[in-house]
């Protein structure tokens, strides 16, 4: 059994990771710890949330799960440091923890890097000065974004009450015919169970946070896992 450790903030959608987990099949368990602070979508508590000092809570806390990756499962609380900040984020969570660790924002890079996929649409639940950042640091990650809304949707708890059908809105309206694939990001958002439904509507890869935040967890413990259920990033190879 390989455990995956992920860092979540307060309280939305972890419920995606139990699901995720049973995609994944028995010999992965994904094992989630809580941090805590305001689940306000304004950069000034963002910046708080993904604090080196809260990060370090969070892997101590998983600690016990003897983790083999960990992933700090927040969009947001993420790129709101821009790449470099991110880049000693995730360097204090490996220190702090011990293993190959990752934060969601670089999943989202990673992930479409993985597929081919270098023009992209971002549909954002976020209000516009923090969706904004996102756009930025995925150009950083070289992704360029043909086409970008941000719903402006002020707190997490807001996104974790939609509705499948207001998330799968959320994709189908912000698309462009350019995009390589449809990225929503925000892990407080469930889309486990819609990831599939979506990318039948499009016709292209749709990445969702907490899909690419157990997809980059597995990729830096060094695990390959092809399953069906969860959209392209996890397509068999046919």
């Amino acid at each position: 059994m390989t455990t995956i450790g992920f860092i979540y903030p307060d309280h939305a959608a972890e419920d995606d990771y139990p699901r995720m987990e049973q995609v994944l099949g028995g010999d992965v368990r994904l094992a989630v710890e809580h941090i805590y602070g305001t689940d306000l979508h304004a950069i000034a508590e963002l910046l708080d949330l993904g604090s080196p000092e809260k990060l370090a809570e969070g892997s101590r806390k998983l600690g016990p799960h003897e983790p083999a990756s960990v992933v700090w499962a927040c969009t947001s609380g993420s790129f709101v440091y821009g790449w470099l900040g991110a880049t000693h984020q995730v360097e204090g969570v490996a220190e702090a923890s011990g293993v190959p660790a990752s934060s969601t924002s670089f999943a989202f890079v990673h992930a479409a890097r993985a597929l081919g996929c270098s023009r992209v649409s971002v549909a954002a639940s976020y209000p516009d000065e923090v969706a904004t950042l996102f756009k930025q640091f995925l150009a950083d990650g070289g992704i360029e974004v043909v086409r970008f809304s941000s719903a402006g949707i002020d707190t997490a708890a807001e996104v974790g009450q939609l509705s499948p059908d207001a998330v799968v809105e959320l994709a189908t309206a912000n698309d462009h015919p350019d995009a390589d694939a449809v990225l929503i990001p925000d892990t407080a958002m469930r889309t486990i169970e819609l990831v599939d439904r979506m990318e039948q509507e499009l016709g292209k890869p749709v990445l969702t946070a907490n899909q690419v935040t157990v997809w980059e967890g597995l990729r830096i413990a060094g695990i390959q896992r092809s399953v069906s259920g969860c959209g392209a990033l996890f397509a068999p190879a046919r």
